[in-house]
């Protein structure tokens, strides 16, 4: 039996941080059980370097990243869209297309406005954060959908 592989998409406003960090770390976690993509309302054309390296740091690397406009995946089908932006803090895409919803908020990590290690510091935490909190609950959708997969059976 073929294993199902789900699709989700990583939004955020510049999919220059914590988009992208959200995509490498989902990738690297689940990346047997999940095709991950990520994108941007308005790129910022750019993927944060500290984002790299914070990712680096722990094994994963996204230095082959890329900054990308949801544009790019409009029509496409998807099992889960993800917001990784903080609500209070900008404006949050809104994925038109089918695909369940989902949304963990972090603040960007990029607007502080520190000396390049304290910066990074940020960077880290934000990696740190989403470990603990967005890899278990991406977790448990994937065990939840696996589940009603097997209920519905071939």
């Amino acid at each position: 039996m073929s294993v199902r592989k789900w699709r989700v998409l990583v939004l955020c406003t510049g999919n220059a941080a914590r988009s992208q960090m959200a995509e490498g770390l989902i990738r690297a976690a689940f990346g047997d059980r999940v095709e991950v993509f990520s994108a941007g309302t308005h790129p910022a054309g750019y993927v944060h370097p500290f984002a790299i390296q914070a990712l680096k740091e722990i094994g994963i690397d996204i230095s082959g990243h890329r900054s990308k406009s949801i544009m790019e995946f409009l029509g496409q089908p998807f099992d889960l869209v993800l917001t990784v932006c903080d609500d209070a803090a900008e404006e949050c895409p809104v994925w038109p297309g089918q695909g369940e919803r989902l949304h963990i908020g972090y603040p960007d990590p990029g607007r502080w406005s520190w000396d390049e290690e304290g910066l990074l510091e940020e960077f880290r935490r934000l990696r740190e954060r989403m470990r603990a909190e967005l890899l278990p609950v991406l977790q448990r959708w994937i065990e939840r959908r696996e589940g009603e997969e097997r209920e519905r059976g071939p």
